[in-house]
């Protein structure tokens, strides 16, 4: 996530605000290089959190900072050159508008697919498509590593280890990349009459809005910004510390349908 250094204002009135959230004290960690009891720290937070992070994961922190920055670039660019690289269909850059039923959030973001060969590198930046790849490369690595663990711990099927994994191997694989960006919000001193009383009563726009992930997993990336929530078992959200030297994994409806009887969040 970056921010820019002017917020961008139109349909406001669209906009949901936040829900108040208290912070949750310990994120589920996994330290991937203790194989053995990985896979059952990841099971447990699976059950109850469907939220976990994991260290020692192996991806360079140098690469990642190269990542970040050249993501900055693109979305420093002037809103003109930014929308020739859009609006997404299904991929490319988008601003505001999400998805296609009409859901809108403080957000721009590039969505961009996993497979190396449908990344145009006239979408982005030769630099920026062949980082993109690298670390698509790397994540699909650590996910089906994960997913392994899982599929192992479960015992899902006759010695079918990759029973999970083999779903994001395959080169139809509907995984994609993307990278969300939220604008500052703006100040009550715009005199802006649609916002104001929210921003007074101390709420902030919401970048994205309540949801949950279709896909098998989903694996988040933070900076050192805060704004990642997760809805615990009674209901209440609740703020994720950030953390730039870890991966966040979310537990997506497709795994939850795949292990229903397992107990997973």
């Amino acid at each position: 996530m970056v921010v820019l250094s002017q917020p961008v204002l139109d349909n406001l009135a669209h906009f949901e605000t936040c829900k108040p959230t208290g912070e949750i004290n310990i994120i589920p960690a996994v330290d991937l290089s203790d194989y053995s009891n990985a896979k059952k720290l990841i099971l447990e937070a699976c059950k109850e959190f469907g939220f976990f992070k994991v260290t020692n994961h192996g991806v360079s922190m140098e690469f990642l900072d190269r990542l970040e920055s050249e993501v900055v670039e693109f979305f420093k660019l002037p809103q003109q050159e930014k929308e020739k690289s859009g609006p997404p269909s299904p991929f490319g850059y988008g601003n505001k508008k999400i998805g296609p039923n009409g859901d809108v959030g403080w957000v721009e973001y590039l969505l961009l697919s996993t497979d190396a060969k449908s990344i145009c590198p006239g979408i982005i930046s030769d630099t920026l498509w062949r980082l993109v790849n690298e670390y698509v490369c790397a994540v699909r690595k650590m996910v089906c590593e994960v997913l392994e663990m899982i599929a192992e711990e479960l015992k899902i099927g006759p010695n079918n280890k990759d029973m999970l994994s083999k779903l994001i191997k395959n080169e139809k694989s509907d995984s994609c990349f993307r990278v969300n960006h939220y604008p500052p919000c703006p100040d009550n001193n715009n005199n802006n009459q649609i916002l104001q009383p929210l921003l007074m009563n101390g709420q902030d726009l919401i970048g994205f809005g309540e949801h949950t992930d279709p896909q098998i997993i989903s694996v988040v990336k933070s900076n050192n910004t805060s704004g990642l929530q997760i809805c615990l078992k009674d209901g209440t959200w609740v703020a994720v510390p950030p953390d730039p030297t870890s991966f966040f994994f979310i537990v997506g409806d497709s795994l939850q349908v795949i292990v229903s009887n397992r107990g997973f969040q």
